[in-house]
């Protein structure tokens, strides 16, 4: 049974200003689609509660318009078993960090005079750890990926392989063309975030399991549009883009976990992304090696990962030092 995915938003005919503003991100920041398309759903999400609200619109709003809209949000209800009141904060924060921006772009370009968001303080978040699996998780998601041993399960391990091998962004992993794979598979050239390339390298098992797919590649290339597909390094049949989804790949994710006996929501793309980076610095790596093959312009973004390491450490010496224990009777 197919898992539901994001509710779709109606096409509204939106203001140009905001395909201008999009256009801006694009040509001058260097953002990438998917960047384009979040930011999007953010002002086309705003525009349709002015409009059928406020009797208004993105590009006339007032102070009082964007705190009633940011209001709607804190109130609204969201999805059974999760935590309401932070999925709730994180959402405003980023529609007002969107609106911040766009208003900003509207100013510069003497579009509107004033910025109705100057006034609007950003809602208060707390930490939040990135959700990550364990190294024999990641160890039974693989073995269960082999279990058939056809064509997809030999893709299916090589996308494991080379996602906890890199930490590569999913749009990064399934976007990857041919060329990116260097002589001997050692080494991946990705075209990361802004256009930034980096090189990672390849663990032996990633390398492995390279080469076996690479032996079962032809089986997913179809007859039609074939120069489209064999650019790819992941190719597909029946995407437009040719190349396997990002959707797709989190839905065969899904699958795997269920056949693993594992909790479906707690395995992703971005999870094992989570997974490479915390284990490598459990082992010793240093933030900064970990900081450039995850692609983070600022080390910042990576030192969030410190903290999951930190309280493992911890629990690992409350349950297992002797002198600990002594305290705890």
């Amino acid at each position: 049974m197919a898992r539901p995915g994001r509710p779709k938003l109606p096409k509204p005919n939106l203001h140009g200003s905001i395909d201008a503003f999009l256009d801006m991100l694009t040509a001058e920041r260097g953002a990438a689609m998917n960047t384009r398309h979040a930011y999007w759903r953010d002002l086309a999400d705003v525009s349709l509660f002015l409009r059928a609200q406020r009797s208004a619109d993105v590009d006339t709003a007032t102070t009082a318009d964007i705190k009633a809209y940011l209001e709607h949000l804190t109130n609204k209800t969201h999805v059974k078993g999760k935590n309401t009141s932070q999925i709730a904060v994180r959402t405003v924060a980023r529609r007002l960090s969107a609106l911040r921006q766009f208003y900003r772009y509207m100013v510069s370009e003497n579009i509107r005079k004033e910025d109705p968001t100057t006034t609007i303080e950003s809602p208060k978040q707390g930490r939040t750890l990135p959700k990550t699996l364990s190294e024999a998780e990641v160890s039974q998601l693989i073995k269960s990926a082999a279990g058939s041993g056809g064509g997809d399960s030999i893709r299916l391990v090589c996308l494991l392989e080379m996602l906890y091998a890199t930490g590569l962004r999913v749009s990064e992993l399934v976007g990857l063309p041919m060329s990116s794979v260097t002589e001997e598979a050692q080494f991946l050239m990705v075209e990361g975030k802004g256009g930034r390339e980096r090189m990672v390298p390849l663990s032996d098992p990633a390398q492995k399991a390279i080469k076996n797919y690479l032996n079962v590649r032809n089986q997913f290339i179809g007859p039609e549009n074939r120069s489209t597909q064999e650019q790819w390094m992941f190719p597909s049949r029946t995407s437009e883009s040719g190349h396997l989804t990002r959707q797709r790949f989190a839905q065969l994710l899904k699958d795997l976990a269920r056949v693993a006996e594992m909790d479906e929501e707690r395995v992703s793309p971005h999870i094992l992304r989570h997974a490479f980076a915390t284990h490598l610095l459990s082992r010793g790596a240093d933030l900064r090696s970990v900081q450039k093959m995850l692609g983070h312009a600022d080390i910042a973004t990576t030192q969030i990962y410190t903290h999951i390491v930190g309280g493992g450490l911890k629990k690992t010496v409350e349950e297992k030092h002797p002198m600990a224990k002594k305290q705890a009777k």
